[in-house]
């Protein structure tokens, strides 16, 4: 009998590495893509002003990588924040680049990515609107254009706003929703209609809400099972992209139209649900396939814009079931009437940004960044004045390529450089062959559409995404009047990949891993309250729902950012050694807190086991949390 080699693991950053992300092809973004970049050459060449439509193409292609799912509203900030700190990052490197010599330059980008990378750890947005505001002003100092410098930062407004027209124009899948209405004559026959109505602009919340719902039935199918701890934070990440996907300009604190007042509702319904679902995982009792009807009815109402029908009740046997069955019973009220309370929003204040930018983690984002984006601009302008680049002057590929990589949201160090530069190989390659072949300049721009159009596809692997971009960009230079660059592309990445690796590894002042621990503190921050609001049994129940999404939610962003640190090099990873255990102790601290809400509304006193283990997670998070090096506040427990 033969015995299995066991398979070798590969390292966490290799792995990292080699993963992509799943799911179906976004068709709407690709049509967008398509006609982003692609129509305004077009247009910029029939007008004469081709070097603007460059331009305008290149912020079209940067607000395409943030184009991603959600809402509608969710869109305006995550494209048309980062659009603006572009602008401002273009018009600063063009004036600056143009008035200049070559150190100040490069000081003055270096304190542009010792603020831009501070800002990055405010949040996606802000670290979007910071990679743009850096790869912004590379380009307006590297890029030589017969055009003034506003009218450079208008075309480049011009180009992301332009895809953010279309993003919020355009329908996407399945964007139909109806409900059959019987009208009864006076021959006692009844005349079936099923009225269509064309309502795109809340799809994405309507996707959203419904999802939340369908998490809420899949945590209670695994309840009592090994797979509840996976389906609990599923639920959570589903609650995170439903606030994210009210969060935006056109809806503020009171929905504006019917059709926002139902969905407000239905989001809002779908709290206590989440709550119950997790005091229900909690407690561990296995439950019947009939507890999970409801809610998958209730994801099914959403999705269809109709009415619930008949709910099956649960049974009331326990507190979570009790608090189950009130969930559903609200929930069919709130569908029917469409009206709901305030949604829980996150907000934070001037002041918690300025700490976080300020803060340990932001210190060490902002010098990282500075150090790789002042360094490959100082290395790029040295080859450019050694006439390296030949008699061209577009040096910007070398700080623009820094920034991306030494971004951690993208992924770990290592996994970022190797995709990197795979991707810029590829695409290079791959463009050399289609410029000898393609017409020009027809045939380059119907390659700037393709490679639009794959954008959205690619973003779900950093190699495939460096390639499509590396294609794009090739062309624009190329439809702009410069020649062929795709050798000069490789040798500038491999060398802003050398200068990230070595300023990535490089001691920083202080303690590494300042961000998973700033993760950390502002997640066990949020605990402390929501579990202090808990004790205190009070009765305001929206301000508990509103904690409880900020502990969780603050949890998962750790846990992200934890992930991200394990899969570092040893050099780096090391720094955020025992971080995983303290965010496995708040989370149990977290679903441990929710249970207590439940059993408080139903009994109003805490059991034996509910303080028992409350006295075990707050011993534990006291030892966890000093060896790993975190602040956390001491947790309150009731007496």
């Amino acid at each position: 009998m033969s015995r299995r080699t066991p398979a070798l693991a590969l390292p966490p950053w290799l792995a990292h590495a080699l993963r992509a992300q799943r799911g179906p092809v976004p068709w709407s973004a690709v049509v967008r893509g398509a006609l982003a970049a692609g129509p305004l050459l077009i247009a910029a060449d029939a007008a004469g002003r081709l070097s603007l439509g460059v331009v305008a193409a290149i912020a079209a292609m940067l607000a395409g990588i943030n184009d991603r799912p959600g809402s509608r509203r969710v869109s305006v900030r995550r494209i048309g924040v980062p659009a603006l700190a572009g602008a401002a990052g273009l018009c600063a490197g063009t004036y600056a680049g143009e008035h200049l010599g070559a150190v100040a330059l490069t000081l003055v980008l270096t304190v542009l990515g010792l603020f831009a990378g501070s800002l990055s750890a405010v949040g996606p947005v802000a670290s979007g609107a910071a990679t743009q505001l850096l790869v912004a002003s590379a380009i307006g100092a590297g890029m030589p254009l017969p055009d003034p410098g506003w009218q450079r930062v208008l075309a480049f407004l011009a180009g992301a706003g332009w895809l953010l027209a279309l993003r919020l124009a355009l329908p996407t899948p399945g964007p139909l929703t109806g409900d059959f209405r019987t009208d009864s004559g006076t021959d006692s026959r009844a005349d079936f209609r099923f009225d269509f109505r064309l309502d795109f602009r809340f799809d994405g919340e309507r996707a959203a809400v419904a999802g939340v719902y369908d998490a809420v039935a899949a945590l209670l199918d695994a309840t009592g099972t090994e797979h509840a701890v996976a389906r609990r934070a599923a639920l959570t990440a589903a609650l995170d992209q439903a606030q994210d996907a009210f969060a935006g300009p056109r809806l503020r604190r009171y929905a504006s139209s019917s059709a926002e007042r139902r969905l407000h509702a239905q989001y809002a319904a779908a709290l206590p649900l989440a709550e119950a679902a997790t005091a229900l995982a909690w407690a561990g009792e296995p439950l019947p396939r009939r507890a999970s009807e409801g809610p998958r009815r209730l994801a099914a109402a959403v999705r269809a814009g109709a009415h619930t029908g008949p709910l099956p009740a649960p049974a009331r046997s326990a507190p979570g079931l009790r608090a189950l069955d009130d969930a559903l019973l609200h929930a069919a009220v709130a569908f029917d009437r469409g009206r709901g309370g305030d949604l829980p929003t996150r907000r934070r204040s001037p002041g918690s940004v300025l700490r976080t930018v300020f803060g340990a983690g932001g210190r060490e984002y902002g010098l990282r960044v500075g150090l790789c984006f002042g360094a490959g601009a100082a290395v790029a302008q040295a080859l450019h004045h050694a006439q390296w680049y030949g008699p061209h002057q577009h040096w910007y590929w070398l700080p623009a390529t820094a920034v991306f990589l030494v971004k951690p949201d993208l992924g770990p160090l290592a996994s970022r450089v190797l995709c990197r530069a795979a991707g810029t190989v590829l695409g290079a390659l791959v463009f050399t062959a289609l410029a000898a072949v393609l017409p020009r300049p027809e045939g380059l721009v119907a390659l700037v559409a393709v490679a639009g159009a794959l954008i959205p596809v690619a973003t779900r692997h950093f190699a495939a995404q460096t390639a499509v971009v590396t294609v794009l960009v090739l062309a624009l230079v190329m439809v702009g009047g410069e020649p062929q660059a795709s050798a000069g592309r490789i040798g500038e990445t491999l060398l802003a990949c050398a200068i990230v690796l070595v300023v990535g590894h490089l001691p920083m002042p202080g303690r590494g891993g300042a961000g998973v621990r700033a993760r950390l503190t502002a997640a066990g921050h949020a605990g402390h309250a929501y579990l202090a609001h808990v004790l205190s049994e009070s009765d305001d129940r929206a301000r508990r729902w509103t904690l409880r999404r900020e502990a969780y939610r603050t949890l998962a962003e750790a846990r992200a950012a934890i992930a991200l640190a394990a899969a570092e090099l040893p050099a780096l990873a090391r720094h955020s050694e025992g971080a995983d255990e303290v965010a496995a102790t708040l989370e149990r601290l977290a679903d441990t807190t929710t249970a207590c809400a439940v059993h408080l509304d139903d009994t109003g006193r805490l059991t034996p086991r509910h303080l028992e283990r409350l006295a075990e997670l707050r011993d534990e998070l006291t030892e966890r949390r000093t060896r790993a090096g975190v602040r956390l506040p001491e947790l309150p427990l009731a007496g």
